[in-house]
């Protein structure tokens, strides 16, 4: 047995899935090419107060999930829980309504949530998401939402629904 081990709710990914992984993350960002979004990565950690003003100060994501620490300046930094703070934080300080009125962005890449570790959860996991900016219309949504029934069907998933909020769609 050895000494160190990966830390519960963690996994290694092997060179076997580390090969299916780098497929999926190559399909995703083909698919997502071909509905005009471009690849948009952001940092791994970021201050606690986005987390806090875009999530809700009272959700269980910031209240218990989060992984916070101080820096040596003693500023509050959380490693993401999830992809649209930093993307969004991203967009403005950027100023890419500038040049892009309507902004197709998006990200694959680690998050972290420090919740309890149960069956099929993982405390660092791989997300992939999109935002689109600057267009209002259902089209917008709707496109979405093909994008993603796309994604799902080019993965092999046959059975999906979309939820909102616990309310079927």
């Amino acid at each position: 047995m050895t000494k160190f081990q990966a830390i519960r709710g963690t996994k290694d990914i092997l060179p076997a899935d580390s090969a299916q992984f780098q497929e999926l993350e190559a399909q995703a960002r083909v698919l997502f090419h071909s509905f005009g979004f471009q690849e948009i990565r952001t940092p791994t950690f970021e201050s606690v107060d986005l987390f806090q003003r875009s999530l809700g100060e009272t959700t269980d994501v910031v209240q218990k999930e989060m992984y916070v620490f101080e820096d040596r300046g003693g500023r509050k930094l959380a490693l993401r829980p999830e992809g649209t703070a930093g993307v969004v934080r991203a967009f403005i300080e950027h100023h890419l309504s500038q040049s892009h009125p309507f902004c197709k962005l998006f990200y694959i890449g680690p998050m972290f949530r420090a919740e309890r570790p149960q069956a099929g959860r993982y405390r660092e996991f791989w997300q992939i998401g999109a935002e689109y900016f600057g267009n209002a219309s259902a089209a917008a949504d709707a496109e979405l939402l093909l994008l993603v029934q796309t994604l799902f069907r080019k993965f092999g998933l046959a059975v999906w629904e979309i939820s909102n909020a616990g309310q079927n769609i």
